[in-house]
């Protein structure tokens, strides 16, 4: 099948499961409105970031390609960024956390392609392709900076989530495109809300996802770095909001410490964030990145790490002391009286694999109805299977032909004959195959014989417990790409005629056409149909002043009446150097 987007020496190694999450940059959709819009935000963004942000952040704008005049495509910014080993692809709008996560450890920015109203120009509760291309891209021309990202994405992939955690991403979702959506009535967005709020009060215990989401959150998003009393701006979320840039540096928003706290502070995606956390350096946030790790399934593993699969209902990977792993949905847990697991089951399609390669002949096909097997050692001997020799295993009957009793510390019982063995690389048994076998614990009766062929798993313990499977080739249709797509704003003849009018402006301004006659014409159109615009005067007035027409006072005097939108003419009137406005 044909790629859809651009392969690069960093796409290529994207797995296909990913793919179906790329969509083609609509970049002929955008309208001359969205890039007039696209250079305000930047150009402010520029001037006033170059005093309050990492110094990464002005200097990745030059590395990445980012022009302050027009929207990127992406293929030009993927041209830039494959020379620091990035890459980026283009998404309709958020993705599943997981999916994001993984794409970040490939080295790969997702970029939502859709372009903010200018009614959020200030701040969007959507992403939106100024969040992702001006926050995301530029501060990763940071080495530092970018191998914490990538390391994020690599352990924030592996993170177990909740059952609840996908609902509350499709409510997230669904209310950043209502309140994105200029048509939405504020019953459908009041509606949205109030589910989104609901779920935040009642999601009960976080989730390793949730609580690296809150991580992600306040570093990659809304992240401030240095000293407490004078912080400087890294996060993209603040990079790429006019409005969130300047409140952040704000007394009444709290700068708090960057710990570990973080990982159980929630947010709210749709409002301005009352606090922040600062890093004194990008070092310490792999810092806390590791101490987080260190408390999540993939490292700590046990019967909690099961449980964690278990209540995720999604598909999840337990690794053993083997270096078995199997990948699939776990249902069931059986646990000693010491808090140890001593059987675990998976229903429906499960792989098993070694170092995330899926076994020959132990893939999703030939166990298609599930997988069980007990875990631990044998009732009264030693040497767990795993570390004996031939000649143990002899010893104990455990070969080809035999019919054999293995009794587990735990009391689940397995009887039948031994077909085969099998080991990895470094000689470890991992796999042992019976034929009529019975597999109990107590009354129990967890395998039949006539279930066909019986594959036990060998490992004294379970060492790992991660989201998705070992071998994404094993399974063929991973992650789900919401049924809920960004709407597509429809233009009126109206709305055509206004942008059109942006597009004489914008391109008499590239090719330095512009008269003053052609000025007075537009603007005298925009008072008579259009008098609650404010950015096409903005630029109106730039090209006046650069031209010296007379008609700047004129258009000056009519932005300085505007009062519904006094900020932003008073933010685009400093530009220009133009400090009349009170």
């Amino acid at each position: 099948m044909e790629c859809h987007f651009e392969l690069n020496e960093v796409t290529k190694k994207l797995p296909k499961h990913l793919h179906k999450f790329i969509v083609k940059q609509p970049y002929n959709e955008y309208t001359a409105q969205n890039q007039a819009v696209w250079r305000y935000v930047m150009r402010m963004n520029v001037d006033y970031l170059s005093k309050v942000a990492h110094q990464s952040y002005t200097t990745g704008l030059e590395k990445t390609g980012i022009s302050v005049e027009s929207i990127p495509y992406m293929a030009g910014m993927n041209r830039i960024l494959k020379e620091i080993g990035w890459a980026a692809v283009s998404v309709d709008g958020f993705i599943p956390p997981n999916a994001f996560m993984e794409f970040q450890a490939y080295n790969v920015l997702v970029i939502a392609s859709d372009m903010r109203t200018i009614n959020h120009i200030e701040y969007t509760p959507a992403p939106d392709i100024i969040h992702e291309a001006a926050g995301h891209a530029p501060i990763i021309a940071n080495p530092e900076y970018a191998e914490y990202l990538r390391r994020f994405g690599e352990i924030g992939s592996k993170a177990i989530s909740s059952a609840k955690d996908y609902e509350m991403y499709e409510a997230i979702r669904l209310l950043s495109i209502l309140k994105e959506n200029p048509n939405s009535t504020e019953k459908e967005i009041a509606e949205a809300q109030e589910k989104v709020e609901w779920l935040q009060d009642n999601m009960g215990e976080l989730s390793e996802m949730a609580q690296i989401r809150n991580l992600h959150w306040w570093t990659v998003e809304y992240g401030l770095i240095g000293q407490l009393d004078n912080p400087k701006i890294y996060g993209a979320g603040l990079l790429s909001s006019i409005g969130e840039s300047a409140w952040c540096m704000q007394d009444e928003v709290e700068k708090l410490p960057y710990t570990l706290e973080a990982s159980n502070k929630s947010f709210d995606i749709t409002k301005p964030q009352p606090q922040l956390f600062v890093t004194p350096d990008f070092a310490h946030l792999s810092l806390v990145l590791e101490q987080y790790a260190n408390t999540m399934g993939i490292r700590t593993g046990g019967l909690k790490g099961v449980q964690k699969l278990i209540n995720s209902k999604n598909l999840g990977t337990i690794e053993l002391s083997t270096g078995l792993q199997v990948s699939g949905v776990f249902t069931n847990v059986i646990a000693d009286e010491k808090g140890s697991p001593i059987y675990i089951q998976t229903t429906g399609k499960t792989a098993l694999a070694n170092r995330d390669k899926e076994l020959i002949g132990h893939g999703t096909e030939y166990h298609a109805e599930g997988f069980g097997s007990p875990i631990g050692k044998l009732k009264g001997i030693n040497i767990p299977i795993e570390n004996m020799s031939p000649r143990d295993l002899d010893a104990y009957q455990i070969h080809e032909g035999k019919r054999i009793t293995l009794e587990f510390v735990g009391g689940v019982k397995v009887e039948g004959e031994v077909i085969t063995g099998t080991r990895d690389l470094r000689g470890v048994i991992q796999l042992i195959s019976f034929k009529d076998c019975t597999v109990t614990h107590g009354e129990n009766v967890l395998f039949h014989p006539d279930w066909g062929i019986y594959d036990m798993a060998v490992g004294v313990e379970v060492k790992s417990a991660f989201s998705g499977p070992a071998d994404v080739n094993s399974f063929e249709d991973l992650g789900k790409v919401s049924e809920t797509k960004t709407h597509k704003i429809e233009y009126s003849p109206s709305d055509r005629k206004l942008y059109q009018m942006y597009a004489d402006v914008r391109e008499s301004r590239e090719e330095n056409t512009a008269t003053e006659k052609m000025i007075a014409l537009i603007f005298s159109t925009l008072k008579s149909e259009f008098p609650k615009d404010w950015l096409l005067p903005l630029e109106l007035l730039e090209l006046s002043i650069e031209n010296n027409y007379e008609i700047q006072s004129e258009i000056l005097n009519y932005l300085l009446k505007n009062n519904t939108h006094k900020k932003l003419i008073k933010n685009g009137l400093d530009l220009l150097e133009i400090n009349q406005l009170s």
